[in-house]
């Protein structure tokens, strides 16, 4: 930014709006000079004033050089760059300088020492002090309205007004005059510098605001393709496994989230289903959600016992996290189709709801280990191993279900969670997470979601029929 620019403002866009309220400002002035030249012209040719030809030469060759410098800021606007601050200061001094010249000398020497009060170029200073507010400057404005005073004061001094602190009583109406316009030509600068601070004022704020607005945008936009990534890694197509019908759902609080679910199958042939946590939600926890399903996945390739395979996640994924003081919960569920077994396995991750048909009633299991990444340890106990008969489910769903409040902070909680999937029972398990997250909806009516939703539905259905038993 030019040295003679005091706002502080570090803005390309602040830049941009200066020059092109510098290009106006010369626009102004430059009609402001025409209009005057050709007012002293028709003046004098209509009513034979008095008329200076040197004078109409001077303000026609302002208005030349004004037409130059309006296409050295056009250049410097499409390139990108400042005006020097000598440029800046010059222009100040020029502008100014051009009236003060006019009172000192095309100014009617029959005027006697009234040249200076009543001469028309004097009023010319008063144009371009306000028109120095478009520089959004105060103290361009400032030393506008200084140059303004000084110099009619020095043409004032060279029509014959001198200055005297005697008999001020019997001052002459010429000889007070002067130093009163020299008063108000200095006001006027300060007025010029207060109206000029505001502006700039405002025209920060807006250009901020505009700032602050593009940016939102350009992280929407990242969250979006962040999201649109995030989503992209969920298994899209129902995997396939003799007698189970298996079916997972997502759904993040804001744009991306902390929770995941995936399915694979394993070098032995059985499908390993699995479910992740990590505290909070937004961009930080889905990159370690992305981070732990690529762990899961490479440990699920290399090991076919369960134990191993969360062992071998858990230090991975505890040496991203060092000092993040972040965790995430976990949990495995390994399908066998030939004996329609399930072992279950389970970091932190709880309770996990297995519902028995034969029962009609849910069962809750506890963790079998601590979350992922707290401890380099794991220290697990055995899977707990499930046989189970058509129409049997286990239902894998992160806390954002049963976490979620009313309008009077009252929890949808565990019993309506079980009692919403068992009323669906008889549904294909897709449909049974559709009947879930329909009931919670229901539930919070209205309130906003605050927690990653993330639900699977593992259900055993008839090996021939592919159908559960209708209870």
């Amino acid at each position: 930014m030019s040295p003679m620019n005091t706002v502080d403002v570090d803005s390309l866009a602040f830049r941009k709006a200066l020059l092109e309220s510098e290009c106006r400002r010369i626009y102004g002035v430059t009609t402001f000079l025409l209009v005057f030249t050709a007012a002293i012209v028709v003046r004098g040719i209509l009513y034979s004033s008095h008329m200076s030809m040197w004078g109409t030469v001077i303000l026609l060759l302002l208005v030349a050089y004004e037409a130059w410098t309006l296409g050295v800021v056009r250049r410097a606007l499409r390139g990108g760059r400042d005006l020097p601050a000598a440029m800046w200061m010059f222009n100040i001094v020029l502008e100014i300088a051009a009236p003060a010249v006019g009172v000192a000398y095309f100014s009617n020497p029959l005027l006697g020492e009234y040249r200076a009060i009543e001469t028309p170029w004097v009023l010319a200073f008063f144009p371009l002090i306000m028109l120095s507010v478009l520089r959004l400057n105060p103290l361009v404005s400032r030393i506008a309205g200084a140059a303004a005073a000084v110099g009619y004061l020095v043409a004032a001094y060279i029509d014959g007004w001198r200055p005297s602190l005697e008999s001020l009583s019997h001052h002459t109406v010429a000889q007070t005059a002067v130093a009163f316009y020299a008063a108000i030509l200095l006001a006027s600068g300060l007025i010029a510098g207060m109206i000029g601070s505001e502006i700039t004022k405002h025209v920060k704020a807006a250009l901020h605001e505009a700032e602050m607005t593009r940016q939102l945008k350009e992280v929407e936009h990242d969250l979006e393709i962040a999201r649109s990534i995030q989503q992209s890694l969920l298994p899209t197509i129902r995997p396939t496994i003799r007698g189970m019908e298996i079916s997972g759902w997502n759904l993040p609080a804001d744009a991306t989230g902390g929770d995941y679910f995936d399915w694979k199958r394993m070098r032995d042939g059985r499908l390993v289903v699995t479910l992740a946590d990590v505290t909070g939600h937004g961009i930080g926890p889905a990159l370690l959600a992305s981070v732990c399903r690529a762990y899961a996945r490479s440990s699920f390739d290399t090991h076919d016992n369960l134990v191993k395979a969360l062992e071998h996640v858990n230090q991975f994924f505890g040496e991203d996290l060092i000092g993040g003081g972040r965790f995430a919960t976990f949990v495995a569920a390994v399908c066998s189709a030939d004996e329609s077994r399930v072992e279950l396995l389970s970091a932190g991750h709880g309770p996990l709801f297995v519902y028995s048909s034969v029962r009609d009633s849910f069962e809750e299991l506890a963790a079998q280990a601590i979350p992922l990444g707290l401890l380099p340890e794991l220290n697990s106990s055995e899977p707990v191993t499930l046989h189970m008969e058509v129409g049997d489910m286990v239902v894998l769903a992160t806390d954002g279900f049963f976490e979620w409040e009313n309008a009077e902070s009252e929890q949808f909680g565990v019993a309506r969670l079980t009692q919403a999937v068992r009323n669906a029972r008889h549904l294909p398990s897709e449909q049974i997470i559709a009947e879930l997250y329909s009931a919670v909806k229901a539930f919070a009516d209205g309130t906003k979601q605050v927690d990653d939703l993330t639900a699977v539905v593992i259900k055993r259905v008839d090996a021939e029929t592919g159908k559960p038993l209708v209870v």
